[in-house]
């Protein structure tokens, strides 16, 4: 199986079709992804947002994204490492390590190095190098969640 990991920022094209799948995983808004991706594909010298895709020729099997705050009340915890799917078809296979380690290091060339991740996953995360570093309270969420940090060295 020969996947491709795609940022938006070089596949200007693929931003509908994108923002259309992550609509169909998450239920956001699809405009929302939209605008992000549109921020993200503006020439305004940031580096969030940023979207990725995983590519099996024309066909989205994972992705994910990079925002200011993935709905969550700690805005210092910043930026957040989002939406990360992977098709279920394609999922046990090394694709969302893969993805993980990818990310990190495409944002770590664009100056950041430390991610964070809201998630309600034990033990997934950590195989990749990530950090339980504390529970947050989600937007409209009655339980709190597990926030996580990654530092590319």
């Amino acid at each position: 199986m020969e996947y491709k990991i795609t940022p938006l920022r070089f596949s200007p094209e693929r931003k509908q079709p994108l923002a259309a799948w992550f609509h169909q995983k998450w239920s956001i808004p699809e405009q929302a992804y939209l605008d992000s991706m549109n921020d993200c594909l503006s020439d305004n010298g940031q580096a969030v947002p940023q979207w990725y895709a995983v590519m099996l020729g024309e066909n989205i099997i994972a992705g994910a994204g990079v925002i200011d705050n993935d709905f969550h009340e700690r805005k210092d915890l910043s930026p957040n490492l989002c939406a990360v799917y992977v098709e279920p078809d394609f999922r046990c296979r090394g694709i969302a390590g893969e993805l993980l380690k990818f990310i990190c290091r495409d944002m770590k060339a664009m100056g950041i190095d430390t991610l964070y991740l809201l998630t309600d996953h034990v033990g997934f995360y950590e195989r990749y190098g990530w950090e339980f570093l504390c529970m947050v309270q989600g937007d409209g969420e009655n339980q709190l969640s597990r926030m996580y940090i990654h530092k590319e060295m």
